[in-house]
């Protein structure tokens, strides 16, 4: 496997879990359960494999102290900061791009961290993805009244910019110091789970009031969350700079819209079209 192929096993997973998250929401499933099974089945999936195959999870104590810090700071915080973002925003699609923005901070500090390659092609592509995402997500339509928004949107979303960079520079930096894919996603998933579990008993979540179609759309979000992470995990180990796979996950905003105006029909503007065509040639340069 090749970088660009672990870029488009988690480019089309990425595209799978939005689509599938939206239908949850037509569902009427609360976040905090799309939370825990977007967690909670990849640390069950690859605690099997890890099983299957007499995997090495092996980790010093300081390899699982820098782990705990990515779940706990980066990835569970990362995820509470976009979520309040989105929900305060004037409009969610700021939100968005300025977190999605990270690409840009990743793909600089790996030049400097991990001595890594960063092309003029490669960054005119980031450039495109990052414009084109724009036109994409912010959405007039989408725009909230006054008594919604609230100023902390500004703030939360600079936080999951920050703690997705991290996420990423981290993850990075596991490798490099020998710490393999599966290990580090099978126990900052699990780590982030049992946080999720604690939340949930801490709110009382009624689990009765799930129906059986909504656990089956958790659950396909669950395994579309863990072939997303194998693969981002993968590309980050194999690409000529991981701000590379940051930016082929901003460009499947592109293929969300077209998959939301499909199965969702949602609107699908002259501006958004412009978007998804731009996303496409910026992935293109980016991977040829």
């Amino acid at each position: 496997m090749n970088w660009i192929t672990a870029g488009f096993l988690m480019f089309f997973a990425s595209v799978a879990s939005y689509l599938l998250v939206r239908l949850s929401v037509a569902q009427k499933t609360r976040t905090e359960y799309m939370n825990l099974f977007m967690f909670g089945v990849p640390a069950i999936l690859y605690g099997v494999i890890a099983y299957s195959t007499h995997a090495d999870l092996t980790v010093t104590p300081y390899q699982f102290v820098v782990i705990l810090v990515l779940a706990i700071f980066f990835s569970f915080l990362g995820n509470k900061f976009s979520l309040k973002s989105i929900e305060f925003a004037p409009n969610p699609g700021y939100s968005l791009v300025i977190s999605k923005s990270y690409v840009v901070f990743t793909s600089i500090a790996a030049v400097y961290l991990f001595d890594s390659q960063l092309t003029l092609r490669a960054m005119v592509a980031i450039a495109i993805i990052i414009v084109c995402s724009a036109l994409i997500t912010i959405d007039k339509k989408g725009a909230k009244h006054a008594s919604h928004v609230r100023s902390s949107w500004l703030p939360l979303s600079l936080g999951a910019f920050f703690c997705w960079g991290m996420l990423t520079i981290t993850s990075k930096y596991l490798l490099t110091i020998g710490v393999g894919s599966l290990p580090r996603l099978l126990y900052s998933m699990g780590l982030v789970t049992v946080f999720i579990l604690v939340e949930s008993l801490w709110k009382r979540l009624q689990w009765r009031e799930l129906r059986s179609s909504q656990i089956m759309t958790l659950f396909f979000i669950g395994v579309s969350s863990a072939v997303f992470n194998w693969g981002m995990q993968e590309g980050f180990r194999l690409a000529p700079n991981i701000g590379y796979i940051n930016a082929m996950n901003a460009s499947s905003m592109g293929f969300v819209v077209i998959g939301a105006a499909i199965f969702f029909r949602d609107d699908l503007t002259p501006r958004k079209l412009l978007g998804v065509f731009g996303a496409i040639v910026g992935l293109i340069i980016l991977v040829l």
